[in-house]
Parts: structure tokens; sequence; C-alpha cells
């Protein structure tokens, strides 16, 4: 929880303050007394008597209590500080500007934990060390040059980088994006991105905090507390949005399964967010103009008005909305005749609406209008209006900030003009409006925001699994209490899917050409031959399919026992259809990764694969089933049968309530299954357990 003093402090210090602004202890001085903050400001610097009109005190000794401290000073400076201030100045928040901790040595590192404890002892919040600070509508506690305008129903921030946030504001300021807190964590010594998204859980209304959250993270300490507090904000109206960087691998990853090969902790990432209900950016614009979309009611339906006086910006706009899912429908009838009367020769309402360089503001408010009364079918307006410059502009943006407020269908306006526009565009920008500058960003920006409402709505809905399945929780931990690390012999396996319940086929595992040929006769003929011990079977010919009769089973039994690894001779059923895979991946800090896909040589050739974070319910299972590209053909396509979806969905589930009560499991595959219309069957299946 961050306190108080750190939120709305009363009183700030600034430990190491100076007159050059081009110093943290500098800047942040000038951004306090610029953007108003009305408590009381203290300064330490040993050297000066005055800082920027503000009397100095010698040390942090003199200082009277003070509710929250920035120290912009040498990191081995800041214990001691630290120390008086929590104990002796009543001190409980702590904005650490600083470099050189853990950051940097195990000698910094050190500095920080010793700073850490100090801060718990007394019940404070530190933001940092080596970060630019915090700001809010309460005081602009940053040593940045870029202080963006702050208003509570804004956007808050939450960024482990500073340089980032200063970036992503100075982009954000030039199209119109209000903030209502940024929040740089820096090396997040005590309170990192989950912290602060945990306060802003706790003590969100919604209609009166931040509407919406965007996250920048670099390392996701504690999945858990992430996943809980998005999911609950958002249950509550809250939306969020965020990167999360450093998602690629140096080098091939190595892996014993199709699982652990197809897995990834950046896959683990997207699971998380998908989960939680966050919408994944890729960059810092992506970031801001997703912030923008979600700051208003997105559309109920996917129709859009595109309404114009430029005809190449929209026909680029239609070619995104519609590859993005979105639609651009026909607008006919007698409603757009009447709209087409009003409008100059050569227009057209048929969507794009295009009303010609020369049409006016009253022009605009009609189409507008239309849309909004007569149109029942459009569900939002995206507006492209650049500045022509055949007459001013002031009534075209003031009539777009009057519809925006009276209209009850979403209106977004891609205002393509900047330098021809030097009074008009910062005024419609200061009412508190958006404009976005480019047709294309904005049209994928929306489409993924409107591609992400169903996530969204089934977080806030908290949809559950109406059916409970049982699995065999005790059976499971006895197989894996008694397993040593490595992959588990196939009898150990078959145990595990039956206590799991998950379908597999008839099977036995022979060590002679006897028990094959009787193992054969019992199965059913045909059968398939595996050798058990290699890892990739088919590429060391130890698989054969098909086989017939007994002298078969015989010669293939001694040719398959020769291969190198073998050590027995797995026999199934020969069973038919679509080849399906599911597995599971154990991720640090994240639990297991499930995935799920097409199977056999599918999932090496397509790599079209769903993931998944445990504990998954049937809608989740669903949900990652029909994701999947290859979703048609489990469908059924070309008169093939389908495959049994719900019983695909319940392995899925299944699979997960399996690596719950067995977490020492860390990678599993299923791959084949067989789909049919009527059953999913597990063919192999490969399970390694590791303790560690």
């Amino acid at each position: 929880m961050l306190t108080e003093q750190l939120l709305n402090p009363k009183s700030i210090v600034i430990v190491g303050g100076s007159a050059d602004t081009g110093k943290p202890g500098g800047s942040v001085i000038k951004n306090l007394i610029n953007q108003g903050y009305k408590g009381k400001i203290y300064v330490v610097n040993p050297k000066a008597s005055e800082v920027q009109g503000i009397p100095c005190h010698a040390s942090v000794e003199a200082l009277p209590e003070v509710d929250l401290a920035m120290l912009a000073i040498p990191a081995v400076a800041c214990v001691e500080a630290v120390k008086v201030l929590a104990y002796q100045k009543k001190t409980k928040g702590f904005i650490i500007f600083s470099a050189g901790f853990h950051e940097e040595s195990a000698v910094g590192a050190a500095l920080e934990e010793q700073i850490v404890q100090i801060v718990n002892e007394t019940g404070g919040s530190l933001i940092g060390p080596n970060c630019i600070g915090v700001m809010n509508t309460n005081y602009a506690g940053v040593f940045t040059g870029t202080i963006p305008p702050l208003s509570g129903l804004g956007v808050d921030f939450i960024t482990g980088s500073g340089a980032t946030a200063v970036f992503l504001m100075q982009a954000a300021m030039r199209f119109g994006l209000p903030f209502a807190g940024v929040y740089s964590v820096g090396n997040s010594a005590q309170t990192g991105v989950e912290e602060v998204l945990a306060h802003m859980d706790e003590t969100y209304v919604h209609g009166q905090s931040a509407p919406v959250k965007m996250l920048y993270v670099e390392s996701i300490n504690n999945p858990d507390k992430l996943l809980k507090h998005a999911q609950s904000l958002i249950k509550k109206g809250a939306r969020i949005t965020a990167i999360k960087a450093g998602s690629s691998e140096a080098g091939s990853r190595a892996a014993s399964s199709h699982t652990g090969a197809l897995a990834s902790p950046d896959a683990a990432v997207s699971a998380l967010f998908k989960k939680a209900g966050i919408i994944r950016c890729r960059g810092r614009m992506e970031l801001a103009l997703m912030a923008a979309v979600l700051l208003q009611p997105l559309p109920l339906g996917k129709n859009i008005a595109i309404i114009t006086h430029a005809g190449g910006p929209a026909v680029m706009l239609t070619d995104v909305l519609s590859n993005g899912g979105l639609q651009i429908p026909p607008i006919s009838g007698p409603a757009a005749n009447e709209l087409l009367s009003k409008l100059y020769h050569g227009s057209s309402v048929a969507n794009p609406i295009d009303f010609l360089a020369t049409g006016t503001a009253e022009q605009l408010g009609c189409i507008i209008d239309a849309c909004e009364n007569n149109f029942d079918h459009i569900d939002a307006m995206a507006v492209i209006f650049g500045n022509p410059g055949l007459a001013p502009l002031d009534d075209v943006y003031a009539l777009l900030l009057h519809k925006m407020k009276t209209c009850k269908k979403p209106i977004y306006a891609i205002l393509t003009s900047i330098a021809d526009v030097p009074q008009e565009l910062p005024e419609y920008i200061k009412n508190g409006k958006v404009a976005y500058q480019d047709e294309v960003l904005f049209g994928e920006t929306l489409s993924a925001a409107m591609n992400s409402k169903n996530v969204q709505k089934s977080v806030q809905e908290d949809v559950q699994n109406s059916v409970q399945y049982s699995i065999n929780k005790q059976k499971i931990r006895e197989i894996v209490d008694g397993a040593a690390d490595g992959y588990l012999m196939p009898d150990k396996v078959q145990a595990l899917l039956d206590a799991a319940g998950i379908p597999r086929a008839g099977e036995a595992v022979v060590t002679t050409a006897d028990d094959a040929v009787k193992a054969a006769g019992q199965l059913g003929y045909p059968v398939v031959m595996k050798v058990v011990g290699p890892i990739h079977k088919s590429d060391v010919g130890g698989v054969v399919l098909n086989v017939k009769n007994d002298n078969t089973v015989r010669k293939e039994f001694e040719r398959m026992m020769q291969i190198k690894d073998t050590t027995a001779i797995l026999l199934q059923p020969q069973l038919s259809g679509v080849q399906l895979f599911v597995g599971a991946n154990r991720e640090p800090k994240f639990g297991h990764l499930i995935m799920c896909g097409l199977g056999g040589i599918f999932i090496e050739v397509l790599k079209d694969v769903a993931a998944g974070l445990a504990p998954l319910s049937m809608d989740e299972a669903y949900a990652m089933i029909r994701s999947l590209r290859s979703y048609k053909i489990i469908e059924g396509v070309r008169g093939q049968d389908p495959v049994n979806e719900a019983a695909f969905a319940e392995i899925i589930v299944r699979l997960s309530m399996l690596c719950e009560a067995a977490p020492e499991i860390a990678e599993l595959d299923l791959n084949p299954l067989l789909g049919a219309k009527d059953k999913v069957v597990a063919v192999d299946a490969r399970i390694r357990i590791n303790n560690n």
C-alpha cells in the first residue's frame, strides 16, 4: 500500500537540492514550484543558504518533521539520510532519484537492502532508487522537463523505465492523452509495478479514479499479484494496457519436448496478460494510442462510419479496420439521400462519407447527426480532417468538441494537420480531447481494442467453469512423490493420465517378441508399434503404423529393439481422427503454461499454438481452441467430421488440474491426441518430472 505521505504530502524535502535546474535536485524543485505544489518545500544543501528562493538546511538532522523526501545525492550517502528521516523526522514517503545501487554492483545492492529495511521498519513507501520520480494531481515530483497536463480521470502510467516514461509522455502530449499519475519505479527495491497496481486496485472508485492504467514492465516479479489486481480492477470497470519488454531470447532454447520448444517466458507473459484482461502492446506509441482509445467507451458493435474530406486516408483506414475485423457497412436509403442533398455536388455518403475538401463545418455537423440519429446500423464514427488551406478551421474543431460531448455513439477524430493549425489543435487538446494523427495507427489500435473486448468482458463477468471435474489427487501424488527427476516410464504416464481422467488409447509395453504378439492380439489388429526410450521416435524409425499380423509384429519388434536407447516396445490399437496436441510447460514464477493446437508433424510445421496459464476454466479452454488459425479443421471442413470440441476442451482443463496437483511436472506432451466427432483420445504421452 502506498502511504498517504507519498501520494499527497503536506511537506516535501529535496535532499541534494540545487540551483542548477540541469541537475535532478534542481529540476525537481523547479517542477514543484511551477506546477503549483501547495505544501511546504524544504531543501537540504550544506553548500548554499538558499536554492531557487527556498532557504536551505545544512543537513537532514536540521529539518523539522517532513512527509516526503526526495533524494538526489550519491548512493553511499542515502542510507544515513533515510535513517535520520525515517526514525527522527517521521518521513513515510521516499523517492530516490540516485543511481549506483543494485543495477551497478554488489555494494550498491547492499545499500539498497539497508534502505528497504529502514523504510519497511517505519511503515513507509519507497519509490526507486534509480528513477525519475512520481507525479500526480497533488505534486510533480519528477526531475524531467516533460510535465503533461494532469487530470484525475486521465491515465495512470506505471513504468520500470524512466526514459520510457519521458519519451511516451512527450509523444502522448502531442495528441492530447491526459495523465492522472506517473509512477517511475526504477529498481523497484520496495515498490514495483505490481505493488503500485495493487494500491490502485485497493483504492479504485469507478467514476472517480483514473479509468485506464498503462504499464511498462521489464520484469514481472510477482505474476500472481499482477493477475489478482488486474482482474479486480477490470471487474470494477477499469481498463489496462501494457508493454512487457525483454521478450526475445538470445539463441535457441534447448528443449526435449514439443511443448518445451514452443513455450517461452514471453508466451507465459502473453497468457498472463490475456488471463488478466490486459491488452498487450509492443511499442510506446501503440501503448499511448491504446490508452487513448480505452479512455472512452468502445463502440457497442463493429460497424464504423468513416467521415472524411480526404479520399486516400479514408481508403487506408477502411482497409485497416476491415482487416482488423471491423466493418465499414454501406449507407443507403432515403435518409442517405436526404443527407447527400445537404452536401456539395460530388460528395458521397456510401461510406466512407466524403464531403470534399470544400466541405464546411455545418455539413460535417449534418453528417455526424445523421450517423447518430438516422443510421441505426452505425456504431461509431471516425472523422478524418486536415487543413486543406481554404478557410479557418476554428468552427470545425469547436463542432467536433460539441458533438463528442453530446453524441451517444463514440466519435474518433483523426486530425492529420499539425503545423498548419498552430492555434486550433492546441485549443482542441486543451479541452481534454484526443487528436489521433495517423489513420492507420488509429485503425490498428481500435481494431485491437475491439478484439480484446471479449477478454475484458469475461474478466468483468468473472466467468467460471460451470462443470466441476474430479481427478484422483491422491493417486497423482503417490506417483509423483515416488518419481525421480526425468521422464516417467510409460506405465507411470498411463497411471497419471487415468488419475486425471484423460482418455487414452489402450496400450501395452513389452520386452519380448512373444509378449508383443500376445499384446497385439489382445488390443486387436491393426496396431501401432513405438520404441520406448528415444525422444523423437519418428526421427529414428521408431514408429510403425498399421501393423496387421503376428509375423509383422515379430519382424518389427526385432528391428526396433536394435535402435539406440530403446528399452521396450509400446503397442497401441491403430486409431483414426484429426491429430491434436495438448501440452504443459512449467515456467518459473508463472506456473504451468498449457498449450494446444493441431498435433503430429503439424505442431512443428505450422507452430499454430494457443497458450493459457493454469488453472484454466472451460471457457478459457474453448477460447484457446477457437483462437487457433487451424480452427476450421477442428470444426470440420470439406466434408470431414468435426472434432468433439467439448471433449478437447475437457482434456485441456483436466491437464491444467493435473499440473496443479503435481507442480513437479516440468514438461508434458500429449501428442498426438486423435480427435473424432464422438471422442478425443490421447495416443502418445511424455511427462518429465523436476523436483527443483
